[in-house]
């Protein structure tokens, strides 16, 4: 064998060699995108079950608000059991309304968290005089709670409380408060504090 047909065998070895190789890193390449194709398809079908858990908790919460409510669309009801009108009605010129907040002074006092005991019921003022039941305000003033709880705010079936300081409007101390809209529909969210369609306008202020 003379140096050329060596050169030649040399050659030909070198290029086998590159074609090994070029084949191994194009495998691990297809491997490696085809892990981040299935890790990026796990994590897409992860958020939706987690959302949809939410949603389902939500859902679950409107419901036993409902539930708790229904007799109170009748504000006689809610009178009779001890609930009264306080604060007037309430709203913000930015955020829409509270509107009218009947209270149980005594349910706010016991300072217990129950879906089925809300101590303040929602209602908007109507043009005929009467009032329509929007929903549920539930509240806790803080102190009372963080003394039982210290550092873990309300919640209710996965909801948390918001958290009003103390000078506010309503003249109370600090206190813990969810709205939970259960009787018209919010476009800003069933458990926000504020209503972009309850209006004081038909409130007398009676």
């Amino acid at each position: 064998m003379n140096a050329e047909q060596i050169l030649t065998l040399t050659r030909n070895a070198r290029q086998i060699a590159r074609q090994f190789w070029y084949a191994v890193i194009a495998f691990a390449l297809v491997n490696i995108c085809f892990l981040r194709a299935v890790a990026q398809d796990a994590h897409q079908h992860a958020a939706p079950a987690q959302n949809e858990q939410t949603q389902s908790q939500q859902s679950a919460l409107l419901r036993s608000v409902r539930q708790a409510t229904e007799r109170f669309r009748d504000v006689r009801v809610a009178e009779s059991e001890g609930y009264r009108l306080e604060f007037g009605c309430v709203s913000g010129d930015d955020f829409g309304a509270m509107g009218l907040h009947y209270v149980s002074d005594t349910l706010v006092g016991n300072g217990i968290v129950d879906v089925n005991r809300p101590q303040i019921v929602l209602y908007e003022a109507q043009p005929d005089g009467s009032v329509k039941l929007t929903g549920a305000d539930y509240l806790v003033i803080a102190s009372s709670w963080d003394e039982k709880h210290p550092g873990t705010p309300p919640q209710l079936m996965g909801q948390i409380f918001h958290y009003f300081e103390s000078p506010n409007r309503f003249g109370l101390p600090a206190f813990y408060t969810l709205h939970v809209w259960a009787w018209k529909d919010n476009p800003n969210g069933a458990f926000v504090n504020w209503h972009p369609n309850v209006s004081c306008q038909s409130f007398s202020g009676q």
